[in-house]
């Protein structure tokens, strides 16, 4: 994908309005120019395509119009409002002055008042000295008088002036016939688009096929899909949700659902589904009991049978979903009730993890001092293969998954944001720091699974099932 800058525009196709104007195109890498007509009232959403063409390039066309927005106009109306703003402060200061001198000229009138009607009563013999004065006094109020109606004719000229802004404001609203700020706006809106076709198409298209791992690791996380209210109801917030683990080519597809209890850590039950489409309709579920309760938001059904942590034990457990059989063993040292769990997220010390290599479980250790160790199942056995120790401390992450190997660990960043921040590979023995945003619809992430069969995340929050696309780096 290329720039945004605009090339010259291509000739219009037949059939294209000549009575509407044609502006530049903007353009990225493999575009082929194809100028639309442009009904000028219309928004820049209808004047632009976006696809992406066989070799993967993302393929836009936006054809802008170029009618002439009138800035001297704008300018004009901008230094009218501004002359008035002076005038309006100018008028407010005579109008305190002639407060002042109106209570002056009325307290000297009721004075003459009262001295004529004594003059009329006789009770004051009338001086050449007395009518001057009272001449003198009435001339000031006639001048002043004069003076304050010149000033009230002078704020005709205000009116006046506010009117012409009313109609240029008027003529301008009327003359943006193309809707200049809409486009603009719009116009951004494009331009973020382009910049995720730039960093998304050319790698969207060559993603590794599920089950493997030829790739280099986790390049972003998708949007989040939010499937659904977990079956239990919103009362009903911790727990965990996912698709069967399953690699092998004759077991048909499971998803299932496992809200814990109201108190957030026993595990009674988990309902499963015959399909995504039996999920979102639930149709035909099917409730399977957990022989003496499992808890915690960390189980994950792999391969036929579903894992999770033992009730009040270090103990982890696995269902048969076919025979009923329960067995369990102890995971060596791991801490659990509620010891080392993560943020934000109580009773969960083992968390079980699937990804295209098997089954994992992620816990804590007092020898550890909190920090994640990371233990991988031998084949269809409970017992630890082998384990790995993280510098990663557990309760300074919201959740971690697995992916061909390599343990992701999350963090918060705000109420609707989560952060892919730590990663450790088993194959190397190396730790990085990673910043990949996560998206979420509450606050708190109560559990966090990936699935090797179809490259998703797998989140409950807060009883919401939410499921995200994981891209990798080819």
């Amino acid at each position: 994908l290329g720039s945004l800058a605009p090339p010259a525009a291509p000739p219009p196709p037949p059939g294209f309005p000549s009575g509407h104007p044609q502006g530049s195109g903007l353009s990225c890498l493999g575009m082929r120019h194809s100028p639309l007509p442009v009904n000028p009232p219309a928004l820049l959403s209808r004047w632009h395509i976006s696809v992406m063409d066989a070799s993967g390039h993302c393929v836009c066309t936006v054809i802008l119009p170029d009618d002439t927005f009138p800035l001297q106009r704008i300018e004009l109306l901008e230094s009218s409002a501004h002359n008035l703003t002076l005038r309006v402060q100018r008028e407010m200061e005579k109008l305190q002055e002639y407060g002042q001198r109106l209570a002056w000229y009325e307290a000297k009138l009721q004075n003459a008042s009262r001295r004529l009607q004594l003059l009329e009563v006789g009770d004051l013999t009338p001086t050449e000295l007395d009518f001057q004065e009272l001449r003198k006094e009435i001339g000031e109020m006639e001048s002043f008088v004069g003076h304050l109606r010149s000033s009230l004719n002078g704020s005709d000229t205000t009116v006046e002036v506010l009117q012409n802004m009313s109609v240029t404001v008027s003529a301008l609203e009327s003359y943006d016939k193309n809707h200049v700020v809409a486009v603009r706006r719009e116009l951004t809106r494009l331009r973020q688009r382009l910049a995720e076709c730039q960093k998304d198409k050319p790698l969207l298209g060559r993603q590794p096929p599920t089950g493997t791992c030829d790739h280099q690791g986790i390049w972003r996380i998708g949007k989040p899909t939010v499937v659904q209210l977990n079956w239990r109801g919103a009362s009903y917030k911790a727990g965990a949700w996912g698709k069967e683990s399953a690699l092998r080519a004759w077991r048909r597809e499971r998803y299932w659902v496992a809200p814990l209890n109201l108190d957030g850590r026993r595990l009674d039950s988990v309902r499963l589904y015959g399909s995504y489409q039996d999920l979102l309709l639930a149709r035909n579920p099917t409730d399977q009991l957990i022989t003496g309760f499992g808890q915690g938001a960390g189980p994950a059904l792999y391969n036929g049978s579903f894992y999770y942590n033992c009730y009040n034990a270090r103990d982890l457990c696995r269902l048969d979903l076919e025979s009923g059989a329960v067995d369990r063993k102890a995971v060596p040292n791991a801490t659990f009730n509620n010891r080392f769990s993560y943020a934000g997220t109580s009773w969960q010390g083992l968390d079980l993890a699937a990804d295209e290599s098997g089954l994992w479980v992620l816990y804590a250790t007092e020898h550890s001092e909190g920090d994640i160790v990371i233990g991988r199942l031998g084949p269809g056995s409970l017992a630890l293969e082998k384990t790995w120790q993280t510098s990663q401390y557990k309760p300074a992450a919201t959740n971690a998954f697995m992916v061909c190997g390599v343990l992701y660990a999350t963090r918060a960043v705000s109420t609707s944001h989560e952060e892919i921040f730590y990663a450790y590979d088993t194959r190397t023995g190396r730790e990085s720091h990673l910043s990949l945003p996560l998206d979420k619809v509450t606050d708190v992430v109560r559990s966090l699974s990936y699935n090797p069969t179809d490259h998703k995340l797998y989140m409950f929050s807060d009883g919401y099932l939410l499921r995200y696309d994981v891209l990798f780096r080819p």
